[in-house]
């Protein structure tokens, strides 16, 4: 497993994801995620990690796009969605320094896997996890 490769990214990875939360219907953690070694990260990557029916479906999204509207500071903003904003371009800044072939991945329907993977430095998967409900 990555994690046991490359410890020090996933502490960092770790730290960075602290006291952050998704939000859509439910608001959920991000956590760090580590996976096994892998050619590349495809929607199959996020399949295996989600333990979901192989008949779910999986979307993927633009990892640009997607922190982009978690790093956005709007003029509305107190200074609480400020910080998220600036903890949320720290997560973005590290896991587009240190992993390669990133992707974000939406698994199933209505209640949603969420995963933001790439390859580490030894090929394993890693990156972040959570959920979302949209309905």
């Amino acid at each position: 497993m990555t994690e046991g490769k490359n410890k020090e990214l996933m502490k960092r990875i770790e730290k960075a994801c602290g006291g952050l939360v998704y939000i859509s219907e439910i608001d959920a953690d991000i956590e760090p995620f580590a996976g096994s070694e892998a050619d590349r990260v495809d929607s199959d990557t996020a399949s295996k990690y989600a333990g979901k029916q192989a008949a779910a479906p999986i979307e993927e999204r633009d990892f640009e796009e997607f922190f982009r509207r978690l790093t956005t500071v709007r003029e509305w903003h107190g200074d609480a969605e400020i910080e998220k904003a600036k903890k949320f371009q720290v997560l973005y800044e590290l896991l587009r320094e240190d992993l390669r072939q990133i992707k974000v991945f939406r698994v199933g329907r209505v209640r949603l896997d969420i995963f933001v993977v790439g390859l580490d430095k030894y090929g394993s998967v890693a990156g972040v996890k959570t959920r979302a409900v949209e309905t």
